[in-house]
């Protein structure tokens, strides 16, 4: 009874250190760090910085359920005001990583003026980054509207 109160004891000390040596954990914080790096650049219409971001061959999946490709898209945030959407902000990211695919899932805050008319619109997302050569883009993005 001591031995497997003394091995239920390790085990439980055993747990939080393993936990802390996430391998995929370097990596979690790049996709999140990128994640955060396109938001911002979005916002500023940064179209350098979303560019090197983004795979060639990406494919976007808008909110009304439309195609964009990388093309379509940073021609979309070149014409765009810098007043339409004033902030883009993640409220929460998380990464699951599967080799050279990581899947980055959260909810981001849009804020911002439409027709004249201010906004703030919440929706969750899921984007897919791959490892090409060693460096991660993203290969595909999509995005839902949170309704309630």
């Amino acid at each position: 009874m001591k031995i497997a109160s003394l091995l239920l004891l390790i085990s439980a000390f055993l747990v939080p250190v393993s936990a802390q040596d996430d391998p995929n954990s370097a990596v979690v914080s790049k996709i999140i760090a990128m994640e955060k790096a396109w938001n911002q650049a979005y916002k500023l219409r940064d179209t350098k910085a979303i560019d090197a971001l983004l795979d060639d061959s990406m494919v976007l999946v808008n909110d009304d359920g439309s195609l964009q490709s990388k093309a379509v898209f940073l021609a979309g945030v070149r014409a765009s005001k810098p007043s339409d959407e004033e902030q883009v902000t993640p409220e929460s990211i998380a990464v699951h990583v599967f080799g050279n695919v990581a899947v980055a899932t959260g909810v981001f805050r849009a804020k911002g003026v439409e027709g004249g008319k201010p906004f703030v619109r919440r929706e969750r997302f899921a984007d897919t980054w791959v490892n090409k050569n060693g460096a991660w883009v993203c290969v595909s993005a999509s995005a839902t509207p949170v309704t309630h």
